[in-house]
């Protein structure tokens, strides 16, 4: 978290290697997140026992840090140097939407990925973004783009298991039904081709192989190749009826 009110970051963990590795090199550079603001560092009494709860079952983490800037000259470790980076990277397109930006209050507790049973069964790697599981399927195609990420938010059953454990009371599961609107309003030319039916019948079944399998390749990266019917819907509805 940052600490506003006092210049201050704070860390907290189990193992020790965060404090480590603040006191360790002669430059300590914090990378942090804008939606890592909080208020105050008395709200550290309510963050921090919330992370540690929902995340791992623990009252409070074993370390827990308030870094206020490089070594002074009455102490004996720490870095020579300290900058801190405040991270956008898509952060601001989320706080645009006043639908999706309440995403914004996740703690990374990680209690939404355990209670999801599409995480349970695939895993993180399978996501092939930063953030997995229920808040990285909301917060993903803000930060990286929707037309490449938009697939995500369907690969839930939406039973709510995650919103009922989130500790900030994010409304996850309604977030990504959101999301799904928005890549249906990204697919708005697919849909115009689809409702007009002298489109969707323009060329030959050959052509229209040739144009989604090697043109529009990203469709078969995770797909098998499309086969159209050599007779068109229209065609084939007049032959049997």
């Amino acid at each position: 978290f940052i600490l506003p009110d006092i210049g201050a970051i704070a860390l907290t963990e189990n193992e020790g290697n965060a404090r480590l590795s603040c006191a360790w090199p002669k430059t300590h550079i914090v990378v942090v997140g804008i939606e890592k603001v909080i208020p105050s560092v008395h709200d550290l009494a309510l963050f921090w026992p919330l992370l540690s709860t929902f995340g791992t079952g623990q009252k409070v983490t074993v370390y827990n840090t308030i870094i206020a800037g490089p070594r002074q000259a009455n102490e004996t470790d720490g870095p020579e140097e300290m900058i801190v980076i405040l991270l956008d990277n898509g952060r601001t397109n989320l706080l645009t939407n006043t639908t999706a930006r309440e995403a914004m209050y996740c703690i990374r507790c990680g209690a939404c990925l355990n209670a999801c049973p599409v995480y349970k069964n695939i895993g993180g790697h399978a996501y092939e973004t930063t953030y997995s599981g229920p808040i990285g399927k909301v917060i993903t195609p803000y930060l990286s783009g929707m037309e490449e990420y938009k697939h995500l938010s369907f690969a839930s059953s939406l039973c709510g298991n995650c919103t009922e454990v989130c500790p900030v009371k994010i409304n996850l599961h309604e977030l990504l039904l959101d999301n799904r609107h928005e890549s249906v309003i990204a697919w708005k030319a697919w849909k115009t081709a689809s409702l007009n039916r002298s489109m969707m019948n323009a060329g030959t079944a050959k052509m229209k192989n040739w144009v989604i399998n090697k043109v529009f390749k990203g469709w078969t990266l995770h797909r098998a190749d499309l086969d159209f019917s050599k007779k068109t819907f229209n065609e084939q509805w007049k032959d049997r009826h």
